[in-house]
């Protein structure tokens, strides 16, 4: 008798627990997360680099065109520039699957600092230092 009893408790108490775990209100939806969801090209490479500024100068512009191009294509940093000691992630995926890619960076001493063939298929940052 006394078993029948804890097992009737026991299945009520059970009952209550999900009669009240189905009436529970949702989960929040998650809060829209700071950190931005880096997309990758259809290949599965991530032509994202953080460019860092560590001359001392200012850097006015930023150039970053397919190696195999005999020109360079637009400035990155449009109508912005980039002071020393910050950063800013760029993305050189032009669509065309390259992952080689020549730098240029013009500063506010006049001077020009040009790297041919950065992989950016490999690295994540790239510095500019004095």
């Amino acid at each position: 008798m006394i078993r029948l009893k804890s097992a009737a408790l026991c299945a009520a108490a059970v009952a209550t627990a999900l009669g009240a775990m189905a009436f529970a209100p949702a989960p929040a939806a998650p809060a829209e997360s700071k950190f931005a969801v880096i997309e990758v090209s259809r290949d599965g490479y991530n032509r994202r680099v953080r460019i860092h500024n560590q001359t001392g100068w200012t850097m006015l512009r930023f150039y970053a065109s397919d190696s195999r191009k005999s020109s360079w294509e637009e400035d990155i940093l449009g109508s912005s520039v980039l002071g020393n000691g910050r950063s800013v992630t760029i993305n050189v995926d032009d669509g065309s699957g390259a992952c080689v890619y020549d730098f240029k960076a013009e500063f506010t001493n006049g001077q020009v600092l040009t790297r041919m063939n950065v992989n950016v298929c490999q690295i994540a940052d790239y510095y500019y230092t004095r």
